[in-house]
């Protein structure tokens, strides 16, 4: 079997990986141990990130007349790439933070959203947040302003309680005043008939007489 027809199956397996590929980064990972590999990995394998080790010429096939291909010219040395289609600044992202502690890792290049970078310009798309952390920022800054909005009608609703019970007393107190002059009156008329009763009795005593 010729070396060609070996090497076409490994060349449409990086193709479908990178087919529809939100990004793709090329990262020279010569000098990694065992236990850092593996670590690495699971935390690329866990953010649903794609990594794989190929030759060289077999990766410049598949990208060849694909968005990809200007990654071509990085393919130098001992070289993975990691594929994501759904976050594209996961890559990147992971890459950059696990090489803090691993120098061994670096990435020379990448493919994102279509725009090729080069190591400087994917160091800058390795410090935008993933997208929970900006739904998380995001969820944050408009749940703050409903707290506040919220405090504020409670303390609202509860000066507006204790006020709602201090008018009862004013109201009674009002209303006092009324009761008594309407009584004050009804005395006097009261009062009238017993004073004309003597009078009467007074003017019929001469009559006796």
């Amino acid at each position: 079997m010729a070396k060609v027809e070996l090497k076409q199956p490994i060349i449409d397996e990086i193709s479908a990986t990178i087919k529809d590929a939100a990004s793709v980064i090329i990262v020279k990972y010569s000098g990694i141990t065992v236990a850092q590999d593996t670590v690495f990995r699971k935390q690329l394998r866990e953010a649903g990130v794609t990594y794989k080790v190929y030759k060289n010429t077999l990766m410049n096939r598949a990208f060849q007349g694909t968005e990809f291909e200007g990654l071509c010219e990085n393919l130098k040395g001992t070289n993975a790439i990691a594929v994501s289609k759904d976050d594209a600044t996961a890559p990147a992202r992971i890459v950059s933070n696990f090489a803090k502690n691993c120098p061994a890792l670096e990435i020379r290049a990448g493919v994102v959203e279509g725009v090729v970078y080069d190591a400087e310009g994917m160091k800058a798309i390795a410090n935008i947040p993933s997208r929970e952390e900006l739904l998380s920022k995001f969820l944050g800054s408009i749940k703050s302003p409903i707290t506040n909005f919220a405090r504020v009608l409670n303390q609202i609703a509860e000066k507006g309680g204790a006020s709602a019970c201090e008018p009862a007393p004013a109201a009674e107190e009002a209303a006092a005043p009324v009761e008594e002059a309407a009584a004050e009156p009804v005395a006097e008329e009261a009062a009238a008939p017993a004073a004309e009763e003597p009078a009467a009795e007074t003017a019929e005593a001469p009559a006796a007489e």
